[in-house]
This record gives C-alpha cells, structure tokens and sequence, in this order.
C-alpha cells in the first residue's frame, strides 16, 4: 500500500478535523482578536446611517441609489446632473426610513396586499392612478388598457422593461398598505360634542381690552440671585430643550493659482503663431474647431450684438483679414469673418421631429424613411399640424400642431437655425440634428437686416504645470509649518494672508465663502478635532478647491444631541432670571393692590407704566399691538370676564395686568357642521401625524455627509 493510499484512508478523518480546528482558531482568533476590530471599524466607517436601531451600510444606500437612477434613465432622463442625484439621495433616504418605520407597523398591524389584490390595481376595472398615468394616449388623454397589456407582455422578454415596471409596482404596493395604514388610524380618531362645544366657545368670543405690562429689563439683573444647583435641577428637568444638531466654525486661508506673467507670455506666443495659421486656413471653420478653446457655432449676428470692437472690423466685410489678437474675458482671441448676409430678424416656424429609438426601436434611417413618407403626405395636401400631432417626438409642441412660435437667431440648434433661417416662407424642408430627423415648415419672417457669421480662435490663459506646482508648494509649506491654530493665525497676521472663516456649519452643507466646490473640505472638517488643522481621506493638508489650494482649521465642535450644561449654562441662567423677575413684578402688583380694588388705570400711575388697547382679540390671535406674540396673555383675556382687573399675566417680555372693555359673543358655527369638520381635519392630519410621531421615536442617525 503507498504511502499516498494510506493517508487517503487512514488519516482522512485525522486531516479534516485538523483542518476543522485550524478554521475554528482562525475564526475564533480572527473574532477576539485585530480581524475583528479591523471589521467593526470598517463597519463604523461605512456606517451611513442607523433607522429604529437598524444599522445603513454606505454600500446598500449607494446600490438603491444606483437603482433608482437606473429607473430615471429608463424613464428617459439619459443626462443625470448633480442636482438630479442629490434629490434622488434624499427620495432613497427617505423611502428607506418609511420603510424601516412603518414595515414594522404593517407587520405589526397585520396589513398587507395580496397578489390578487395587487392583480386588481393593475388590470381591473379601476386601476391605480400611477398606472392610469403611465398608460394614458397622450393624443386622446384616455386610459389605453392595451397599452398596458402589451407592455406586461414585454417585461417577459426585456429585462430592463422587467426593472422598470418592477419599481412602479413597488411604489403601488407601498402606496395601498400607507393608505391602509393611514385610513386605520384616522378612522381611530373621534371629535366629542363637548370637544366641539369648548371650540366654539373659545373661538366665538372677541375681546376689547387694556393692559399694562412691566418689561422684566426694568428689573436689575444684581437683584437676582441663581445658585448652580437652580440651573442644575432646571436643565435636568428640561434637557429635551436643549438638542442641538452637529454644526462645526472653521476658518481658512486660500491660495489662488493665478497665471504668472510667463502663462501669460506663453499664451500670447501662441496665439501670434497661430495667427499666420488662421490667415491661410483655407477652410476656417475647421481650423476654429481643431485649434480653439471654444467650438464654431455657426450663428449669424446683427450689427448690434456683435462685440464693440469688431464692428468697425466686420463692417469692412473682408473674409481674408484677421481681427487680433486681443484680450477678453480671460483669454487672448482672434477673430475672423465668415460670412455676412441679409437674414430674418426672426423666424416663425413648425415642425415634426421622427426621432430615432422610439417606438419599434427605430434606426437613423428608418426614422429619415418616415420624414420622406411624412413630407410626400404634406405636399399632397395633408395638414401639417394632423401629422404634427400624430407622429412628432417632440411632445412639447406636437399637441398645438408642432408650432414653436417666433424664435431669433442662436435659440435652436445650429443645423435647425440654419436650415430655419435660410429657407424661404411656406417652404417645407428636412434637415437632421442630434435628436433625429425634423420636418420643419416655415411660416413666417421678420426683418431683413445684414447680419455677420464670426469665426473666432480663443486660448483660455491658464496656469501652467510649474504655477501650479509652485503655489501648492507655498500652500503645503505653509501648512507644514503652521500646524497648530495658534501658529495659524500669527502667520496670517505676519504675512497678511486673508483670512475666511464660516461659523455653525452643517454636514450636508455645499458652500463656504470664496470657495469653490467645498464639499470634500466640508466632508473633512466633520471628522477634524477642535483647535486641529482638517486633512482629507489621504492625510493630506492642503485641499484643491477649484483655483484654490486652502488650509483649513476646525475652530469649534458641536456635535448632534443633549447640549452639555456648560454650553446653555447660559441660557438657562436668562430663563431662570427671567421667571425670577416675573415673580418679583407679580409681588410688586400684589403689594400696589393688596385688596385688589385698583382700576387698571390707577395701577398703571402707581406703577408708573402707560395702558395700552387691544381690540378684537380672541383665542385664536397670534400677537397683540404693541406687545407682540404673548400667547399666555391672549388666552388669559379670551377666557375672562367683563369688567374685572385680571393678572398677573407672565408673558415672554414682561408681566401683564388687564382689564376687559367688551365682550363680543357671535352664535358661532352649528355644532353638528363644526364637529364634522374638526373630524375632517383631524382625520386628514392623523397619518401625517402619527408618521411624524413614529420618525421621531426612530432615534434617526443621518451620516450622509460622510460620503456625499
């Protein structure tokens, strides 16, 4: 027997349970020891968030992301921009803490849908509204049932078809158990007589008064007297007060990466060599577009619009001489002319646009097969703006018969204007551009002026490699040198750098002063200690902020929850003196007026104070002539009766004395009517409500900022 044959069968079970105990050391030690830090502290990096305890990893949220904006390309929206994302971020974070907080009350509650149901809203006889408007004839405006079917029929073989009606059957499902969810808890909600009575009561009664008020400020704040256990026992009982959100102060120094005098020498050579190219270029336009920073774009302009420099230049309608060079808007141009003709003023047009990829999945050439047919069926008499509306992609103007109005020159597409601009009245033409083939009808000009097609050669003045390697180097010399706040701020005293500052900055925040495209510095400052200098994900001090390099210093931490005693100490110690001085006041009414006999005008000159009118006042006011919102004050006098001297009243800014000139006291609303639209009302805000309720017993983390 070999010794091969031997282990095979007589040290199999041996090897596997060593094999066995070595995973198991591996795991266990892996568990207790560095490989289980090192995944904790991978999971707290990538923590984006946390939802009713559940913890959000950055890598879930991103693929929902990702998904949805899938949906909006299927949707037809091919160019994303940032602004798109960013709302889309926030649509993804949003659904996910619904679904975190109210799957659980679905569950909870036994609340679902079947696929029957589901079936129901889908192809019965009352769809949902969300597929009633995917599926509606846009010519007609009716519910097209065979469009839906057809489409179902579609998501078998067509797999993006298959994500894109899966996300809208989604959000069907989700919207019925939220409807359901809502109409239980609003059906849970009752409006007494009694609760409709009292209503009545509060809101019939309007109220003339006088009053009078001592402002707290007329107390001296040396009379008070706060002790720390006060302000210890006022915050413990009223900590909720005090949560704040995580805010950070920074202050910053930018170096500018400006051409330096050789960029400029540099840019100007070249623009002098290229101005013997320009002069011989037999086809300019060409050149323009393989040489300049800017493209050609071909647009005819009148006298009026062209540069004030050139005019006198194109007047002389020489299509050999160069224009320049010369110095605008940063960069050094030349400028040369085209062509110069008598073009309209405007033009008034319509059009049918066959665009490729719609419907059957139609080519370039199929679509200009269609225009042929189209313009055969035009000019054997068939009405333009009929085909318009039954065969033109451009939905914006094929329901009033492709008609685009009057438009001047440079406000379409260059292919499009030209052709436009350059048929005659009541002509019918075909021209292509980036969207497709359009069958344009021009219907009418104005104007016949000389305009002039100018083809200009622009070099941008740049900062150069060495610039830019030199003023990063000063930047990241600084730095070095000037780690600590305080060294910070003597160099920018000594050297009069000038210094930003930006104080209570949020985490999703997107500007800071003078600076472009922060967000990356203000993802870095929410992870900087106070008093330290920011750095980003590379450990790196010296931030690339559009033609910035900034050295950025965190100056102050506020971070998300309870304050601290120490930072309202403050506060509370105004509160406390303020209820302080409304009690010394009330005491010093009481001791004017022990028997309470006084008018109010009588206590006013004893206390020295001026009356002051309120007229039509009732429960509902939200502020007083003369004393501004003092709701306590408004619904003391709602409630009391004529002809008394009523207080004191603790109001925000001072304490109040009162006397009650007229009562006014209207029937009011019938009570049957008012207890069904308090209801109503009720009833409406209950899912809201009980939404907003259950959100804020979520105890919701929002990281986002970390990452985006």
């Amino acid at each position: 027997m070999s010794a091969i044959q031997f282990l095979r069968e007589k040290a199999g079970v041996f090897v596997a349970v060593v094999i066995g105990v070595a995973l198991l050391l591996f795991v266990v030690s892996d568990f207790f020891g560095g490989g289980r830090g090192q995944r904790l502290q991978a999971k707290k990096y990538y923590q984006i968030g946390e939802i009713a305890g559940e913890y959000i990893s950055y890598q879930d949220f991103d693929r929902r992301v990702q998904a949805m904006l899938e949906i909006y390309k299927l949707s037809g929206s091919t160019s994303i921009d940032e602004a798109t994302t960013e709302s889309v971020r926030e649509q993804v974070w949003q659904q996910m803490v619904r679904e975190y907080i109210q799957d659980r009350q679905y569950h909870k509650l036994g609340i679902g849908v079947s696929t029957e149901e589901t079936e129901e809203m889908v192809l019965g006889n009352d769809p949902h509204p969300i597929v009633r408007q995917l599926f509606t004839d846009q010519s007609t405006g009716m519910f097209n049932k065979s469009f839906l079917v057809n489409f179902l029929k579609q998501t078998e073989l067509d797999e993006a078809a298959n994500r894109y009606w899966l996300f809208f059957e989604d959000e069907i499902v989700n919207e019925r158990m939220s409807s359901k969810y809502n109409s239980l808890v609003s059906k849970g909600l009752y409006v007494t007589s009694r609760q409709a009575e009292f209503d009545r009561q509060v809101s019939a009664a309007t109220v003339d008064f006088s009053y009078i008020m001592k402002n707290y400020s007329l107390v001296p704040d040396s009379l008070i007297r706060i002790s720390k256990s006060e302000i210890e026992s006022y915050y413990s009982r009223n900590k909720e007060r005090y949560h704040r959100d995580a805010l950070r102060n920074i202050e910053y120094v930018a170096f500018s990466i400006d051409p330096s005098e050789e960029d400029i020498r540099q840019t100007e050579e070249w623009i002098m060599k290229t101005l013997e190219e320009f002069t011989e270029a037999a086809d300019p336009v060409q050149f323009i577009n393989l040489t300049a920073d800017s493209r050609y774009n071909g647009f005819f302009v009148a006298i009026d619009e062209v540069p004030e420099n050139l005019r006198d230049f194109v007047r002389k309608e020489n299509k050999d001489e160069i224009f320049g060079p010369y110095e605008e808007d940063g960069s050094f141009r030349l400028a040369r002319l085209i062509e110069a003709a008598n073009r309209p003023d405007s033009v008034h047009a319509r059009h049918i646009l066959i665009a490729p990829g719609q419907g059957q999945a139609r080519d370039l050439e199929e679509a200009k097969a269609t225009a042929d047919s189209l313009v055969r069926l035009i000019k054997s008499g068939t009405r333009f703006e009929v085909l318009a509306m039954t065969n033109s992609d451009d939905q914006g103007s094929a329901q009033i018969g492709g008609d685009l109005g009057w438009f001047s020159e440079g406000m379409m597409i260059t292919p499009f204007n030209d052709a436009c601009f350059t048929a005659r009245k009541g002509e019918v033409l075909t021209v292509e551009s980036v969207y497709g083939i359009h069958i344009i009808e021009v219907l009418d000009k104005a104007g016949n002026p000389r305009k002039y097609n100018i083809g200009v050669i622009d070099r941008k003045i740049m900062p150069s490699s060495s610039t830019n390697q030199r003023v990063y180097s000063i930047a990241s010399q600084f730095a070095g040198t000037n780690n600590t706040l305080e060294k910070f701020n003597n160099a920018i005293s000594e050297t009069g750098l000038k210094k930003l500052m930006a104080n209570d900055v949020s985490p999703q925040q997107k500007t800071l002063p003078g600076l472009e495209n922060p967000r990356s510095l203000v993802m870095s400052l929410f992870s900087a200690k106070e008093g330290q200098i920011i750095l980003d994900n590379n450990q790196q001090a010296v931030f690339e902020l559009g033609d910035n390099y900034v050295i950025a210093f965190c100056t102050r931490v506020q971070e998300e929850g309870i304050a601290p005693l120490s930072a309202v100490e403050t506060e509370i110690r105004l509160d406390l003196m303020k209820n302080k001085k409304a009690d010394i006041i009330s005491g010093d009414f009481a001791e004017i007026n022990p028997g309470n006999d006084m008018s109010l005008d009588e206590l006013a000159n004893a206390m020295g104070l001026t009356v002051q009118e309120a007229t039509e006042i009732n429960f509902r006011s939200y502020s007083l002539p003369g004393a501004g919102t003092e709701p306590a004050l408004i619904a003391a006098a709602s409630a009391e009766k004529h002809g008394v001297v009523a207080g004191p009243v603790k109001g925000n800014n001072g304490v109040f004395m009162f006397f009650i000139n007229g009562v006014t006291t209207s029937e009011g609303q019938d009570l049957k009517q008012l207890q069904e639209n308090m209801l109503f009302s009720y009833q409406m805000r209950g899912g809201y409500e009980a939404y907003e309720a259950l959100r804020r017993s979520a105890s919701i983390i929002d990281k986002r900022y970390k990452f985006y």
